[in-house]
């Protein structure tokens, strides 16, 4: 069933903890109201049930009741690649996994593994993802695939095409004319336009992805329409050296000189960033996106998370794609999030589990412009809800901030709410079969990795399709 088709639930959703993660704090025995698709009391269980005696209750007094997660960047286009490319560089990679299926990517195989992947996410208890579709197919506006995806699932997104059309980039080709590029902005941006759902972004691939000429056109074209912007920036070591050789200066340093930082912007990654830096991006709408897992897998870095957040800049988790994460699994990045801080600081206390827990809900809603309707849970908000339920990993909670962050895992996630349809219901999906969905891309996948080349090459033994 399409989510267009199920209704808004109104119920009175009861757990053991409510972590609103807003300034009203944790509330013990709590429960939240939704209907309507929106949030309408938030408080004591005791006093819900006796404010509305009429409303149907869910839950038992267990478990955890939270905001839905936020995956504040990945990217669709990679649903279908992954166990692949786990020892090369981010530019091997890119250029030798990414890029040949990238040629061939099309609005179908977009949908169904925008489909797939969402579903995976939603076991995890996202509701909002932000994606950033990357091909170089000039026969098809294969990022509306994402849009048709999340329009079937009934997720809350948003979506930007990552152009590029530069050979000094990660994935980047020439086979796309600047004009072609700028017409798949427009139309994504048009598709989305009057869904309630979903947003649009204008995506920059990479800095050094594109020609001088189309980071121009992409830069004028946002300030123009007032479009919000997503790339990647300051990924790996490689992105300093190349930027220095291309234009004389860092990545960040261009960026400022041609009006980037001058709009609202998110950029994934910011790992190579350095104390002069930090000015640069203080008092801007500048967000940084953390993917700790794929940063780890290419060995690009260690994101300086906290010394972000110190200085105010919003920071957001992400899963990064498929095919550098392996895995869509943000409860996994959110663990790792505040381990790898510790790790690489060698200071225990440098993060807590509270913290990393923000960035994925409320910070991360306030990195994507998106807090004043989600990302905790208070009157008035979309009602995005998740239910983490008892099990053998949450049978005694002594810390509910703690035991989500480092004790569940999608097997906790029961029951997910976006825009207060239940997309998850005891842990499987309302609206797509999971078991057909599988079925399907298998054959899209296998078709993918044969088309691309990446069989005969080696990377990957998916011989049959």
């Amino acid at each position: 069933m399409e989510a267009n088709n199920l209704p808004p639930e109104d119920l009175i959703i009861r757990g053991s903890w409510i972590l609103t993660m807003s300034d009203n704090g944790d509330i013990r025995d709590g429960a939240v109201h939704i209907s309507k698709g929106k949030i309408l009391n938030v408080g004591a269980f005791s006093t819900l049930r006796e404010n509305f005696p009429k409303v149907k209750i869910f839950g038992n007094g267990s478990g955890i009741v939270t905001p839905g997660l936020i995956n504040a960047h990945t990217h669709f286009s990679e649903a279908l690649i992954p166990g692949m490319g786990s020892e090369m560089t981010l530019f091997e990679w890119g250029r030798e996994i990414v890029t040949p299926v990238g040629e061939i990517l099309d609005i179908e195989s977009a949908r169904e593994g925008t489909i797939l992947k969402g579903i995976e996410m939603l076991h995890s208890g996202v509701t909002y993802v932000n994606d950033m579709f990357v091909h170089s197919n000039p026969k098809t506006m294969a990022s509306l695939g994402v849009v048709q995806g999340l329009k079937l699932l009934g997720m809350r997104g948003c979506v930007s095409f990552g152009a590029e059309d530069c050979p000094d980039g990660v994935t980047a080709h020439k086979s796309m004319s600047i004009d072609k590029i700028m017409q798949e902005h427009f139309e994504l941006e048009s598709s989305v336009r009057d869904e309630n759902l979903i947003d649009f972004r204008l995506g920059i691939g990479t800095l050094l992805g594109q020609t001088d000429k189309l980071f121009k056109k992409s830069i004028d074209e946002s300030k123009k329409h007032d479009w919000k912007v997503h790339t990647h920036l300051l990924e790996c070591r490689e992105e300093i050296v190349n930027s220095s050789l291309r234009w004389g200066c860092k990545p960040l340093q261009h960026a400022q000189k041609k009006g980037l930082l001058d709009l609202d912007l998110t950029a994934a990654h910011m790992i190579w960033v350095n104390e002069l830096d930090i000015p640069l991006l203080k008092n801007r709408n500048f967000s940084v996106i953390h993917n700790p897992v794929a940063n780890m897998i290419l060995g690009s870095g260690v994101c300086p998370v906290q010394r972000y957040r110190n200085e105010s800049i919003n920071v957001g988790i992400g899963t990064d794609g498929t095919a550098s994460n392996d895995s869509q699994n943000l409860i996994e990045s959110i663990k790792i999030t505040p381990m790898l801080q510790k790790v690489h600081n060698l200071d225990p206390s440098v993060m807590s589990a509270t913290d990393a827990l923000k960035m994925a809900t409320i910070e991360g809603a306030k990195a994507l412009g998106i807090s004043n309707i989600v990302g905790s849970i208070e009157v008035g908000k979309k009602a995005d809800v998740v239910v983490f339920s008892e099990n053998s990993e949450l049978a005694s909670i002594n810390d509910p901030y703690q035991q989500i962050v480092y004790c569940t895992s999608p097997r906790s996630v029961s029951d997910v709410w976006v825009d207060g349809v239940r997309l998850l219901k005891n842990g499987e999906s309302t609206t797509v079969n999971e078991y057909e969905q599988v079925k399907k891309t298998s054959s899209i996948a296998n078709k993918l990795v044969n088309d691309s080349g990446l069989v005969a090459k080696g990377y990957s033994k998916n011989y049959h399709y």
